[in-house]
């Protein structure tokens, strides 16, 4: 598989890509903390943009007005004392409604159009810098970083994503079929690694690391470990 070559990011980038509900929001936002890192959510991107077009009255067909609404939003990620996070929107909270099943679809949606990828490309490598930052995604390490420092995919079986994602709803109070969900997230899979751009696939450098029977602090020991193969990290927290 071909990969774009980038100009080296100005700090050590650890790449985490994946499947819908593999727990990369959960185990990047850990691995930023324990770190000390930054944190780039880029799915989240593409959930703000679809929120933004709705908001805009754009059609999520018309890529030109994408790819400019793409060129003019304003996001910023920060990390609650709890290890959350919440999403801005020209200033505007707004993680909840990005958060939605209705968000992810739109995201990926839209996700498949090259103008609009193109539109978030600096946008996202803007988040690199010192010391470091944790990259979530689905293309962080086959185009946004090529020259990651450590590249991680991270996923498990549509069973188990399908599970967790429910277990997370039904703590919202949120009333989801199971079946229902684990029927969205096998055609999710499908469009995702069928589509012409940027399909979602390992890189070829990459770690592939299934998690569907390990804990979320073995998953980010795992990574952790592999990073420290590459790089001196300094002692910062624990996850």
């Amino acid at each position: 598989m071909s990969q774009t070559r980038q100009d080296a990011p100005p700090a050590p980038v650890l790449a985490v890509d994946g499947p819908s509900g593999a727990g990369k929001g959960t185990i990047t936002r850990l691995l930023a903390r324990r770190l000390g890192w930054h944190l780039l959510d880029s799915g989240a991107l593409y959930r703000v943009l679809a929120l933004a077009a709705n908001r805009e009255r754009v059609s999520l067909d018309d890529i030109d007005a994408l790819a400019a609404l793409a060129q003019k939003v304003r996001v910023r990620f920060v990390s609650d004392e709890a290890g959350g996070e919440r999403i801005y929107l020209d200033g505007e909270v707004v993680t909840d409604e990005v958060r939605t099943e209705r968000a992810g679809d739109a995201a990926s949606r839209i996700a498949r159009f090259q103008e609009v990828r193109d539109a978030l490309v600096d946008l996202q490598r803007s988040f690199a810098r010192p010391p470091g930052m944790v990259a979530d995604g689905r293309d962080m390490g086959t185009r946004i970083f090529t020259d990651a420092t450590l590249k991680v995919f991270l996923t498990a079986t549509a069973e188990e994503r399908a599970r967790r994602r429910h277990k997370q709803l039904k703590e919202k109070g949120i009333d989801v079929s199971l079946a229902a969900l684990s029927r969205d997230i096998a055609e999710r899979d499908a469009r995702d690694a069928q589509r012409a751009v940027a399909p979602l696939v390992p890189a070829d450098d990459a770690r592939v690391l299934d998690s569907t029977d390990m804990s979320i602090p073995q998953v980010v020991d795992r990574i952790v470990d592999w990073l420290s193969e590459r790089i001196e990290i300094p002692p910062v927290g624990q996850a």
